[in-house]
């Protein structure tokens, strides 16, 4: 299974605390004003229709993202963002990909740089590690919510392309054009998601031991902890065993 979906599940174990729920809420309403530049209808904007539906996972009120998105259309006045990609590696090798949206280049890639090197890695050129990875629509459920046959029956039925069991999770993969198909499909069967969106899936996975994985955790929480940062992928690929070992540091 990659590693994006399991560091979501060590962390859904260890229960983040409720103090960082702010930093997450601007966040959302970043990603929520980006995508509302395209339009701010999510029937015909599915960009912004990701964004509303990952605000209101983190039960971001209502007129926060109403806000958001009047602040993308240009209704309210607001900062200008741009989205970038930075790439390098971590302990071990690992291919790192972190997708940002900030209004300050220059201070991003500084604190980027910094990150990485403080963590034992470094900060690579652009599509250094880009072609390691492919998009996909990657959606997580816990294992309780259906026996592993009944969730394979709705994923595929609803137009999944795959589904990977762990101990405690379902990851359910899917093209970006089926991912809202998919997603809305699982719902309307009765199963809840833990979490939902388009992500950067590594084509060869790279197995880690408790040490390197360890390394590359405390990686990936500097760059998310960081406030530009949206998203981090790597081609990390852990076992249950090194999970329930993380869970518990």
């Amino acid at each position: 299974m990659s590693g994006h979906s399991k560091w979501s599940t060590i962390k859904h174990k260890k229960a983040l605390l409720d103090s960082r729920r702010g930093k997450s809420w601007s966040k959302c309403a970043r990603a929520i004003t980006m995508a509302a530049k395209s339009g701010g209808n999510p029937n015909d904007n599915p960009k912004l229709r990701l964004a509303i539906d990952k605000a209101k996972s983190e039960n971001m009120p209502k007129d926060t993202i109403e806000k958001a998105i009047k602040k993308g259309t240009g209704e309210l006045e607001g900062e200008s963002y741009e989205e970038l990609h930075y790439e390098g590696y971590g302990s071990g090798g690992v291919a790192i990909m972190a997708r940002v949206l900030t209004d300050n280049r220059a201070r991003t890639s500084a604190e980027i740089k910094k990150i990485f090197e403080r963590a034992g890695g470094s900060l690579g050129s652009p599509n250094c590690v880009a072609f390691q990875f492919t998009q996909k629509g990657s959606i997580v459920v816990n294992r309780d919510q259906a026996p592993e046959d009944r969730m394979m029956e709705l994923a595929l039925e609803a137009g999944a392309d795959d589904v990977s069991t762990s101990e405690h999770i379902y990851e359910i993969t899917c093209s970006p054009e089926e991912f809202h198909h998919v997603k809305h499909g699982l719902e309307r069967a009765g199963i809840t998601v833990q979490s939902a969106d388009l992500a950067m899936i590594a084509n060869t996975p790279m197995s880690l031991d408790l040490e390197h994985a360890r390394k590359i955790m405390r990686l990936i929480d500097a760059l998310e902890e960081q406030d530009d940062v949206q998203s981090v992928y790597s081609n990390s690929d852990i076992s249950d065993d090194v999970v329930n070992a993380l869970a518990k540091d």
